[in-house]
């Protein structure tokens, strides 16, 4: 999988710029312990149906590993375990005490009734209960998961054990101890990462020209704070087309309508209809990737026109258009540090479930703030210092806290 090339590359450099040996390189890239199952389940028909199960645990250095669990057709051992050393790396970059993990199911869940679906939540958490717990290994939702399942797994990994267990998995509903502001997190972590980093170029948000890919939750709630601040929503793009607008869009009807179920170009709002992709190169000064990996790539780096890019999707930019951005000095904040905000608020969601409190919406936000500000000052000084890129320090200060823990 090209995400799992990509995480060695980055790793690569980091090692070579803090002159680590290769026995360290291989424990960097290695995972700890991949398990494998295969679930079966009794289908509404009567039929049996079999899906391969995984939970990669990659490194847990700094604490319990920590990571979502996808329902996917695409689900398999290398996916997944890409997916879990980026999440050993984020969580490092903005220093909270938790490992990388990731879980999978290799089925569409579209396909099958709700019951059907919580039927593979409860056996997945029957394959790998014992590797499984507050203090091993933490779960959350990932592609085509959601705070209902959670709520599920939970519900049966309690039933295992015998006694309330509510740090066992995070991304729970309210009434289940999950935590509020957790739907948000991602964007809104992301946010505080982009003003530090306006802070430091000496420039507000005031005025300045915004292009958003991505629609969906995490796009959606980043176009909206962007506006807030000020900036001109130019471009919206989901996976039907971009809207464009170079005065600027009318984000919130964009948006109202998105969630009605209609797409962006449908939407009925004032711009032009152009190809989804367009919206990668569409000129502004804040570029956010908030959908796919491998968005910006060498054929199509040339013709992106932005000053900062803002990587709220895992992966979006290959390495080959990523040295080409730095070579433009085009500010690229990259995945592992702007996107970690939901990590970072499903850690205070186990930290509430371990002290039996309820943190209010205040002290979350305050909290997240505070952890991504100061994950960006540690990679923005780190960067600074050694004359290289925020991508390249931030998996160099990674690295460094995981093999001195």
């Amino acid at each position: 999988m090209a995400a799992f090339q990509y995480f060695k590359h980055h790793v690569d450099k980091a090692v070579t710029l803090l002159g680590l040996s290769e026995e360290q390189k291989k424990k960097l890239e290695t995972p700890d312990r991949v398990l494998k199952a295969d679930l079966s389940i009794k289908l509404e028909d009567g039929s049996t149906a079999v899906f391969p199960a995984y939970r990669v645990q990659f490194n847990n250095a700094r604490g319990p590993y920590k990571g979502g669990i996808r329902f996917h057709p695409d689900a398999d051992e290398d996916e997944v375990s890409a997916l879990a050393a980026m999440m050993a790396i984020k969580c490092a970059v903005v220093d909270i005490p938790f490992g990388g993990a990731k879980g999978g199911v290799a089925f569409d869940p579209r396909k099958l009734s709700k019951h059907e679906v919580h039927e593979v939540a409860r056996a997945y958490v029957r394959a790998f209960a014992e590797h499984l717990g507050p203090d091993l290994d933490v779960p959350a939702p990932d592609v085509y998961t959601n705070a209902g399942i959670m709520a599920v797994m939970l519900e049966e990994y309690e039933k295992i054990v015998g006694k309330p267990s509510p740090a066992f998995i995070t991304g729970k509903p309210l009434a289940n101890g999950g935590i509020i502001g957790r739907d948000t997190a991602t964007a809104d972590g992301a946010l505080f990462v982009l003003e530090a980093l306006l802070s430091d170029q000496h420039r507000g948000a005031e005025g300045l020209r915004a292009a958003v890919q991505g629609a969906g939750n995490a796009g959606a709630q980043a176009a909206h704070l962007l506006a807030g601040l000020g900036m001109d929503i130019v471009a919206i793009a989901d996976s039907h087309g971009t809207l464009v607008n170079e005065k600027g869009l009318d984000v919130a009807r964009v948006l109202e309508q998105k969630e009605a179920g209609v797409h962006v170009v449908e939407s009925g709002v004032a711009g032009d209809a152009r190809g989804p992709d367009d919206v990668i190169t569409e000129a502004c000064d804040v570029l956010v990737p908030a959908a796919l990996e491998e968005q910006i790539t060498i054929g199509n780096v040339d013709r992106v026109k932005t000053d900062v890019v803002l990587e709220i999707a895992n992966g979006p930019t290959t390495p080959e258009a990523d040295e080409i951005l730095a070579k433009r000095r085009v500010a690229v904040v990259p995945d592992v540090l702007a996107n970690a905000g939901g990590v970072t608020v499903s850690y205070f969601e186990w930290l509430q479930n371990r002290s039996d409190e309820i943190w209010t919406k205040e002290r979350v936000n305050e909290q997240l703030r505070s952890t991504m500000t100061d994950a960006y000052r540690d990679v923005a000084d780190f960067a600074l210092d050694r004359s290289i890129t925020l991508r390249e320090a931030a998996y160099a200060l990674a690295v460094s806290r995981i093999l001195n823990r």
